[in-house]
């Protein structure tokens, strides 16, 4: 019987548990201090220099695809962003009403996993940023980066103890970007508390309405893994997905949708959503 030397033997482990992990999402725990709001209060949140952001890096491929030019970030908009999340870590979020949290949340995940890519620039995948605190953590999303009324805040936090927990609505996931081609679009507008249900909507009808999202071949019918991971979420079985799936889709894609009882397989790019210049041009309509 052969040997296998440690080293060897710690590589094999430490990759069966990066795809354990990888396939596995974080359930949905509750922090509950972040449940406060104020409904009477009439307070919205400045996010001008995050959209100040968005329009001049974030493109459309000729996928359709929104894309992030990073490599084309200025200092000068590498300073503002650093300073619109100072200053939000400043807002005590909690006195504000719920809608402009929701806004807030998501804006400030996204922009947060915009400056921890920029800040490990260049990068072929977040996946490789392996910063996260723990032996077995991958990703960037375990680690503490920046404070809110006086609580660490981590990406997985937002995510998975506010954000999904409190709001219980599966389309907030087309909402929060995670750097990587699979992932649904990084939105070129900000997220704002007055319109943040339309802009939810919209952005789940662009993901499922996309090749990453659905694709239908001969009746068979291929989705993100986005909806293995989170399968709870839209609804806990494949015919639950279905149908949220055919609430959003439009055009062929809904007529292809109609008939379909189960789900052939599940895919996920986690290439980083990264602009090339041979990726512009007229996106499909």
């Amino acid at each position: 019987m052969a040997c296998i030397k440690l080293p060897g033997l710690l590589a094999l482990l430490f990759g069966f548990l990066f795809a354990v992990q990888s396939q596995a999402a974080p359930r949905a725990d509750l922090w509950s201090y972040w449940l406060k709001s104020d409904e009477s209060a009439s307070l919205a949140i400045d996010h001008g220099d995050w959209q100040t952001f968005l329009s001049e890096y974030v493109h459309a491929d000729n996928t359709g695809m929104n894309r992030v030019n990073y490599s084309a970030v200025t200092r000068a908009h590498r300073t503002d962003l650093d300073a619109y999340l100072r200053r939000q870590s400043k807002l005590s979020i909690t006195g504000y009403p719920r809608a402009e949290q929701l806004a807030f949340w998501i804006n400030l995940y996204n922009a947060l996993t915009v400056k921890v890519i920029l800040d490990h620039y260049p990068v072929q995948s977040i996946q490789a940023i392996d910063i996260s605190p723990g032996w077995f953590s991958a990703g960037p999303w375990g680690k503490k980066l920046l404070t809110i009324e006086g609580r660490a805040l981590s990406l997985d936090d937002i995510e998975h103890r506010i954000l999904r927990p409190i709001w219980k609505d599966s389309r907030i996931h087309y909402a929060v970007n995670c750097a990587s081609v699979g992932c649904p679009d990084l939105s070129q507008t900000a997220y704002n508390g007055a319109h943040v249900v339309s802009e939810l909507i919209r952005a789940a009808q662009r993901y499922v309405n996309h090749p990453r999202g659905v694709t239908v071949l001969h009746g068979q019918v291929q989705v993100s893994s986005l909806y293995k991971w989170f399968k709870n979420d839209f609804g806990g079985s494949e015919m639950a997905i279905l149908d949220h799936l055919r609430q959003y889709a439009s055009g062929k894609l809904k007529y292809k949708l109609e008939n379909v009882s189960d789900i052939s397989g599940y895919a996920y790019d986690w290439a980083l959503n990264d602009l090339r210049n041979d990726q512009l041009g007229d996106s499909p309509t």
